[in-house]
């Protein structure tokens, strides 16, 4: 059992940005975020999870997140063992 560190970029709906932050915060809590400006007004959120491998995995959080209606895309940028 290793702890592992995935960093998520998480693209909002189109006028959906400060929702996307608040439902992220409320409903997963995750160990940092922060947000990029990709261009044309568009932003995206970066999205740090710790968690125990033996009880989840990156592509259930993935998963868990994609669900939101106010998110338009998720992609794992970054995963590692701690």
């Amino acid at each position: 059992m290793s702890m592992v560190a995935v960093v998520f970029k998480i693209y909002p709906k189109d006028g959906e940005f400060d929702k996307t932050v608040a439902e992220l915060k409320a409903k997963f809590s995750p160990a940092g975020m922060q947000t990029e400006e990709i261009g044309f007004g568009i932003k995206m959120i970066k999205a740090l999870f710790k968690f125990n491998d033996a009880e989840n995995s990156s592509s259930q959080i993935e998963d868990k997140i994609r669900k939101l209606e106010c998110v338009s895309e998720v992609e794992v940028y970054e995963e590692s063992l701690l």
